[in-house]
């Protein structure tokens, strides 16, 4: 099977690695494709994990597994690495509904002692 992040490898020799915790995503877009590829197993276990710990009271790992499970995840596209704590990207899926959607959001994430985590995002157009 193909990751879901679309980085072309397999998903055991990409996103599954941080999923299972055997490595821990070294930058902040790998961070987010993990995280895309996490709504699309999905894995909110996962998610909660990366999100900044202050954050987390914002966030319900069942809403966001939920999400992951009514959503037919198609593609992840890059847009631009604004610098190295942000990413833009555009997240492609079919709804609930069979309507074809796009989540377009710039990430901002935060690294302590060594590790990625998700801060927060803002929606674009």
């Amino acid at each position: 099977m193909l990751c879901p992040c679309c980085s072309g490898k397999s998903y055991t020799e990409c996103c599954e690695t941080f999923h299972l915790k055997k490595k821990i995503p070294n930058s902040a877009e790998q961070l987010m494709r993990s995280r895309y590829s996490a709504y699309a197993i999905p894995n909110g276990d996962y998610l909660m994990e990366t999100t900044l710990p202050s954050e987390r009271k914002y966030h319900d790992k069942m809403e966001m597994e939920a999400w992951g499970k009514t959503n037919t995840w198609t593609k992840l596209e890059i847009v631009s690495k604004p610098s190295e704590n942000k990413v833009e990207f555009k997240a492609y899926f079919t709804d609930s509904e069979g309507e074809n959607q796009v989540h377009h959001e710039l990430s901002k994430f935060k690294k302590i002692q060594n590790r990625w985590f998700y801060v927060s995002g803002e929606f674009m157009d």
